[in-house]
């Protein structure tokens, strides 16, 4: 079983490395045709992942599909470890479309180059990753000894469902953001952009660098008052770092969410991972069409108050459905999800008019 775990992480870390080694390895703006061809990219291998699910776990590869589910109490087959990776699929993608909406607005607040926007993304999607594969593993080890966790986990997803659908979200300020409070504090921030540096030193050629490839180097008193040597900290950290902490927040919504569908360690891992690993191409392709989507928002509330029922009352689903209520639960989040594009289709169209 640790090869398996082994062989998908460098898989992973392969296609990042792929990814800002080759066809990223220049700084430049994301256009939307580039972002919708990675996103199809990123969607297709999360898709076709599945069939390597219902492969393995049907013949039980390395020990795959051997253990117990904690949540439904039964050992997965192929079929039934295909439809809950693709329904964690389906809702952790969907739960990353509302990050989409802060990181947005997380750029817009640092004015952050659109050049630059990318470079913040990988590295801020490479460390949500990490997070995750913490908080997964943390949670799963929970529901092994703790089964009544997942009531707790289901209680929460229908509060933060019930929050997201009552609630109206207003902008923060991300520089009162406690992470951010305390770098000010230790580190000196320039007062702009340095090209995509995180850190500079005062006094080298970086320190010196254009915030826009091919634009003339502007003062910067920060750098400039700073003695020869100094560490300086850039705004596109602080960017990374509101966007690192903002996946954290977010991770503490979706994390019970796919432990709703299955505890398998291995199918949570790799929902989320092909979930995350489009957020990137999925912001460039969405971040100017955002407003366009007014009820996604209330279709995300509902879906994941459908999860938390869903664990709340698992084994009477079970019991009135069958073995298939998982199938059931992926039709009805594809259904949510479908019902808010629509509707916020028509609710354009109808305000155009």
């Amino acid at each position: 079983m640790i090869w398996l775990w082994i062989g998908f992480i460098g898989f992973v870390l392969a296609m990042l490395a792929l990814d800002l080694g080759v066809f990223h390895r220049k700084a430049h703006v994301v256009g939307v045709k580039e972002a919708l061809g990675w996103s199809a990219v990123w969607i297709t291998l999360g898709l076709l992942f599945s069939v390597f699910v219902y492969l393995g776990y049907d013949a039980h590869w390395m020990g795959l599909g051997a253990a117990v589910d904690a949540v439904d109490g039964t050992v997965n087959d192929g079929g039934s470890a295909a439809v809950k990776y693709l329904t964690g699929y389906v809702v952790e993608k969907s739960l990353s479309v509302d990050n989409v909406f802060v990181i947005a607005m997380i750029f817009s607040f640092f004015a952050v180059p659109a050049i630059y926007q990318h470079r913040v993304l990988f590295w801020g999607i490479l460390g949500a990753l990490v997070m995750r594969g913490v908080m997964i593993g943390a949670g799963a080890k929970l529901i092994a000894e703790f089964h009544w966790i997942l009531y707790v986990f289901g209680a929460f997803l229908i509060l933060t469902g019930l929050k997201m659908l009552l609630l109206k979200t207003h902008g923060v300020d991300p520089n009162q953001n406690v992470v951010v409070r305390l770098v000010r504090r230790f580190f000196p921030v320039t007062a702009r952009f340095h090209g995509e540096h995180f850190v500079v030193r005062a006094g080298t050629p970086a320190a010196q660098e254009s915030e826009q490839p091919g634009a003339a180097a502007l003062p910067d008193p920060i750098v400039d008052a700073a003695r020869p040597g100094t560490l300086l900290i850039t705004p596109l950290t602080l960017a990374l770092i509101i966007v690192e902490t903002t996946d954290l927040i977010f991770a503490v919504d979706s994390i019970p969410a796919i432990f709703a569908i299955t505890a398998d360690p291995f199918l949570v891992f790799t929902s989320n991972v092909f979930a995350i690993l489009g957020l990137r191409s999925l912001y460039f392709a969405l971040a100017g069409m955002l407003d366009r989507f007014q009820y996604l928002k209330v279709s995300l509330a509902v879906v994941l108050l459908v999860v938390g029922v869903k664990m709340l009352a698992a084994k009477w689903l079970k019991a009135a459905l069958g073995d298939k209520f998982n199938v059931y639960l992926l039709g009805v989040v594809l259904l949510i999800l479908s019902a808010g594009i629509v509707a916020s289709h028509f609710a354009r169209r109808k305000d155009a008019a």
